[in-house]
């Protein structure tokens, strides 16, 4: 049985869209389940729309991804170069070994003269404006000019492509391991370029060859190539390499969150939520586009979002490792509609992250934030803020909001409470709670709430007449973990000093 190798082959003709990143997963996936290699091919035949740092970025997101490379750009391997523009002088030989064998032609028409086809088929009531098996024999091509005027035109230096010659009244039968059987009439199909008059092949040549130059046995990619899965059979065919041909299969879009037509940057843009997994700045608007990693999304968080658009694996299971994933793979699990995205479920996703990750973990994440606020704190403390209010996150970008008075007194207090919980009596009770805090030892949350509800029943005051206003002065908010919890961190001092304060400060 032969090794399984797949690849993925993006153009660098802008950031990576989350329909790459899933398309690039899957590949990888169903490489690894079945012990094989996962490549990374760069397709920059179409040099007009390359876009200076979209390849770098595209290895920076498989790398945040954790989708590691067995073989193509920045690894090397034995069936380089990986980078299609390098490999620019292989693709001439195969293009004219399909003229030669009549599979092909050369085509001299100018985009005036194509554009005047177009026209006249438009006028003429034509379905089909294409250039092909109605058209071909009315163009200037090397099938409806003489051999010696093919010559002179091409000694000549005039500008030509080469155009596949698609077959009369053929009904290509191809299997997809996702989509079954699938049929195209060759009538319906025209005679794409495969070489153009710059010298640099189609994507419809270059990939065919590369593949089976690269020993490719399966081809996993976006839908909208399956339009061409009838060319790139003929192709094979026609090369002498049916035998070699991989199999295929065409992953559902990627949808909006409505599920009304394919996923966009203008709904991410709409909706508040990233559609590229790191932030991209366009290189001529110097606009920025969010990205997932950027946006606080943890990378396996955000691969177990992204493995589920679309695949299902037949059980109740959500949360998924990347070794769990490749374990629980099945392509024939994938299926053919299309995958609604949806913003609330990836931030659900998150959220499951961040609870499995470790106290220690996340404080070291924490602290950047902390440092960058002026903030100075041991990691033992951090850690046990963080375990107190992981549980209200989404991102660590969070923290902040839910915690930040661990580490500094509140400056102003909630208008709403304090009209509405903040009585004529507030700061006779708050004194004198204060002033039983001022005797407990050992200041520990469990001995504190022991001792303040014990003094409460004594004086038969209730809890909301004190316990409300106890988290006002020293939150500032009705917010925030367990009271007691929280006094027990900041300390006796700072819990005295903050309800003094508040005393002092708040005024109905």
């Amino acid at each position: 049985m032969k090794k399984v190798r797949v690849r993925f082959a993006p153009s660098p003709t802008g950031p990576l869209h989350i329909g790459g990143v899933r398309t690039a997963l899957f590949n990888y996936l169903f490489a690894k389940k079945h012990g094989g290699d996962f490549l990374l091919r760069i397709e920059d035949t179409d040099q007009t729309r390359y876009v200076s740092g979209a390849e770098e970025y595209i290895i920076d997101a498989l790398e945040w991804c954790g989708l590691t490379i067995d073989e193509g750009v920045t690894k090397g391997g034995d069936y380089g170069p990986y980078r299609q523009s390098e490999r620019k002088n292989l693709y001439r030989d195969y293009a004219m070994q399909l003229v030669t064998e009549g599979n092909a032609y050369f085509a001299f028409d100018t985009p005036q003269e194509l554009d005047a086809m177009r026209e006249r088929l438009k006028a003429e009531g034509s379905s089909n404006q294409q250039y092909g098996i109605q058209t071909r024999m009315q163009m200037k091509n090397s099938l409806s000019l003489s051999g010696e005027e093919v010559q002179k035109r091409i000694s000549g230096g005039e500008p030509y492509v080469i155009r596949f010659k698609m077959p009369e009244n053929e009904t290509v039968i191809m299997q997809d391991l996702i989509r079954g059987e699938v049929k195209f009439n060759t009538n319906t199909l025209d005679d794409k370029v495969l070489y153009k008059s710059d010298g640099m092949p189609t994507y419809h040549l270059a990939n065919i060859v590369d593949d089976h130059l690269m020993k490719i046995t399966h081809v996993i990619r976006g839908e909208e190539w399956l339009p061409s899965l009838p060319l790139h059979t003929l192709l094979y065919k026609a090369l002498g390499w049916a035998d070699s041909m991989p199999e295929f299969a065409h992953l559902p879009l990627i949808l909006k969150p409505n599920g009304k037509g394919k996923l966009s940057k203008r709904d991410g843009d709409k909706g508040g939520f990233p559609v590229f997994p790191l932030q991209w700045k366009d290189p001529k608007t110097g606009e920025v586009s969010s990205g997932y990693r950027e946006s606080g999304y943890f990378p396996e968080a955000f691969i177990n979002i992204m493995a589920l658009l679309g695949w299902n694996p037949g059980t109740e299971q959500e949360i998924f490792s990347l070794q769990e994933l490749i374990d629980a793979f099945d392509i024939s699990k994938v299926g053919k509609a299309g995958a609604k995205f949806d913003p609330e479920k990836a931030k659900w996703f998150n959220h499951q992250y961040l609870q499995k990750k470790s106290n220690e973990e996340l404080s070291k994440e924490y602290q950047k934030i902390l440092k960058e606020k002026g903030f100075d704190k041991d990691d033992d403390f951090v850690q046990e803020v963080v375990a107190l209010i992981k549980e209200r996150a989404t991102f660590v970008s969070d923290f902040w909001k839910q915690s930040y008075f661990f580490f500094e007194a509140p400056q102003e207090y909630d208008a709403k409470m304090v009209k509405k919980r903040w009585k004529e009596d507030t700061p006779e009770h708050l004194k004198k709670l204060s002033c039983v805090l001022k005797e407990i030892e050992p200041f520990t949350a469990e001995n504190t709430e022991n001792k303040v509800k014990a003094w409460l029943e004594t004086t038969g005051l209730s809890m909301g007449q004190v316990m409300t206003a106890f988290r006002l002065a020293v939150v500032g908010a009705g917010k925030g973990p367990h009271m007691f919890d929280i006094i027990a961190l900041i300390g006796k001092d700072e819990t005295i000093k903050r309800i003094d304060r508040a005393v002092e400060s708040i005024k109905k």
